[in-house]
């Protein structure tokens, strides 16, 4: 029977000891003080009264209660909330002790504090290989929570890991922060910094990809951090860039497939508004252009409407045809 009992106790369980009103002991504490200075106060009054045995005991309890009483102290304990204790007996896990409040328990009991409030953590920038093998530089920025407090403990060597002997929080920290490193380089290896050209315009990209690039790394996270008990709430990349070694050439790719799409839509509306004024001429039958007129005047109006620089009219006062 307690061999099943313990075998129950593998994961976040409730506390399973007893646990009382912290504010009662220290009242019984003060007690248990009290009855030992009263009983040295008798027993160095009335040492000749009653005798060598009774004043041995007297001397004995009180000497006890001024030991037991600090002892009794060591039990107490605060609880704010979303805040936890892993408490263990002698290397023996018996629950997590999440009640708010202040509590007394027994002193024996190891109490390992885990917050389980929310937490951010900002990852510095780090250089990355894109699905085409770009160097770019990538930061994500998470919030997590401690979800399984025995897992958090028991399952990571937090006591190792901690930082300046700075706590759990300190250790889970720097866990969360190596994990998440691991998790953003392979996400980030699987797109393109940024579509390349038309063919691959409905492709996914590290800066086009948004919502689904930031929950395929909440996945991720989730399932490295899941061993720690962690849980991870949102994950956004905010931070991307080009690596400085490419860069400049990247920028320059940038700047000409600007002027592209840029001539594109002015061609686009040049050859519309071309056809609109050989529209208008006709319709209204200002004059009458044959095929040869009507190719010299798309070609002056596709130049002066595609220009760069503003076109210097040149005034004709002779003859149409001359």
């Amino acid at each position: 029977m307690k061999t099943h009992s313990a075998s129950k106790i593998t994961k976040d369980t409730p506390f399973q000891g007893h646990a009382c009103n912290g504010f009662l002991m220290i009242f019984i504490s003060i007690l248990l003080i009290a009855a030992g200075i009263a009983f040295v106060y008798i027993a160095e009054t009335y040492e000749t009264a009653i005798g060598s045995a009774v004043y041995s005991i007297l001397c004995t309890a009180a000497i006890l209660l001024f030991i037991i009483s600090p002892v009794l102290l060591i039990g107490l304990m605060i609880l704010e909330p979303n805040q936890a204790r892993a408490m263990v007996f002698f290397g023996k896990y018996r629950g997590t002790f999440t009640r708010t409040g202040f509590f007394w328990v027994n002193p024996f009991y190891s109490k390992k504090k885990v917050s389980l409030r929310a937490r951010n953590i900002n990852v510095d920038p780090i250089k990355v290989n894109d699905r085409n093998g770009n160097p770019i530089l990538v930061g994500l920025i998470l919030v997590w929570k401690v979800e399984d407090v025995y897992k958090a403990i028991f399952e990571i060597d937090t006591q190792n890991i901690a930082i300046n002997k700075e706590g759990i929080m300190t250790a889970l920290e720097s866990f969360v922060r190596v994990q998440s490193d691991a998790a953003l380089r392979q996400v980030a290896g699987n797109y393109a910094y940024d579509n390349l050209g038309i063919e691959q315009a409905d492709t996914i990209t590290l800066r086009s990809g948004g919502d689904t690039i930031n929950s395929e790394l909440v996945e991720k996270l989730n399932e490295r951090l899941e061993m720690a008990g962690i849980s991870v709430l949102e994950a956004r990349i905010n931070y991307l860039a080009y690596a400085p070694e490419i860069a400049a050439v990247m920028l320059r790719r940038q700047q000409a497939e600007a002027i592209i799409s840029a001539r594109e839509k002015i061609v686009e509306g040049a050859v519309s508004m071309v056809q609109m004024a050989l529209k208008e001429i006709a319709d209204k039958d200002i004059v009458e252009l044959d095929e040869a007129k009507k190719a010299a005047m798309v070609s002056n109006l596709l130049v002066v409407l595609c220009a760069d620089e503003s076109a210097q009219p040149v005034l004709n006062t002779g003859s149409l045809y001359q």
